[in-house]
């Protein structure tokens, strides 16, 4: 009788703190390097949901091998609630084609949370280069196949992956050219080095305004509100979508009414006008609201096109 009073006593304890979730700060790893887009993001929405949630939520950036030692770090993390993975497509969608042995399933190690936006990529040309479009640069690629050269931030990156797309859905060979980050792959297109780059548009929208480098289109589906007059690559490439997402993940096993108070504070701090804004400010395209599992099936379609295209460009990483 009293191990059943104990036992009794102790599930009321559990639900009851269960109940009280959160009771103590919460940490949102971010599996890149500081100042990246989903850093950014991730900086914004953590103050915002903190507040919803009445406590603080603390961000963590842990990187390392194209987002894998973060994103393990939240994987094997207790599942409750107190520590989650704001993250990226191109680590949680690309990454478990692109490494022999990532350290994580996405689909079976997390549960998705909220889907927060997009950030197209955009290919920029050196404005010397004489292609003013995608029609113009498809002209000259078959003109001199092998011949144009475009940048990337290394092997298996999105931006190298979104050019491997190009060219097999376009019927093109444009050369990868792969550096070990964005910033010297944008510099030396700057300088006449090379003549094209995918970059994200939070990295080259200066540039862009600046006039150092003219945009021949956007990566997304659409055009890019922040760049109107800016067609998407679909407009001359049909099917063509490579657009860098970014979403909040709890490591799977965290208990159902935790996940759904994540889901539903997530939801009032993306409506708040001032997160809205300050996220369109960073170029970052509010998704529409999304259901979890509505995220789930974005994730799984991404994988499977990305595999796809790492297959085509051969492009490993051990």
């Amino acid at each position: 009788m009293l191990a059943g009073l104990a036992a009794s006593a102790l599930c009321a304890t559990s639900a009851l703190a269960q109940s009280a979730y959160p009771n103590r700060s919460i940490l949102m790893v971010v599996p890149q390097a500081a100042g990246g887009t989903n850093d950014i993001v991730g900086r914004i929405v953590s103050q915002k949901l903190g507040e919803v949630l009445n406590t603080s939520v603390a961000v963590e950036n842990r990187p390392g091998a194209g987002g894998n030692i973060g994103t393990q770090y939240a994987a094997k993390s207790a599942k409750d609630g107190y520590t989650l993975l704001m993250t990226i497509s191109s680590s949680q969608a690309i990454n478990p084609a692109l490494y022999k042995n990532p350290g994580f399933d996405p689909v079976k190690d997390f549960k998705p949370v909220s889907l927060i936006g997009s950030v197209p990529n955009v290919l920029l040309a050196h404005p010397d280069f004489p292609a003013n479009s995608i029609k113009d640069l498809i002209q000259m690629a078959k003109a001199k196949p092998n011949h144009y050269q475009y940048a990337s931030a290394g092997n298996g990156t999105l931006n190298h992956l979104l050019g491997e797309m190009l060219n097999s859905m376009a019927g093109i060979d444009l050369q990868h050219v792969p550096y070990k980050g964005v910033a010297p792959a944008l510099n030396d297109v700057l300088g006449g080095q090379l003549p094209m780059v995918f970059a994200s548009l939070p990295a080259s929208l200066s540039h862009i305004k600046a006039g150092k480098l003219k945009p021949l289109a956007v990566s997304s589906a659409k055009r890019s509100p922040a760049l109107p007059d800016v067609p998407a690559l679909a407009e001359s490439v049909p099917g063509y979508r490579g657009t860098l997402w970014i979403g909040l993940f709890a490591p799977a096993g965290v208990p159902n009414d935790v996940l759904s108070k994540l889901q539903s504070g997530m939801t009032q701090a993306l409506a708040s006008k001032d997160v809205r804004d300050k996220l369109e400010l960073q170029g970052v395209e509010l998704a529409a609201p999304t259901t979890p599992e509505q995220f789930s099936v974005l994730l799984q379609d991404d994988m499977v096109m990305w595999a796809r295209i790492v297959k085509s460009s051969g492009a490993s990483i051990d």
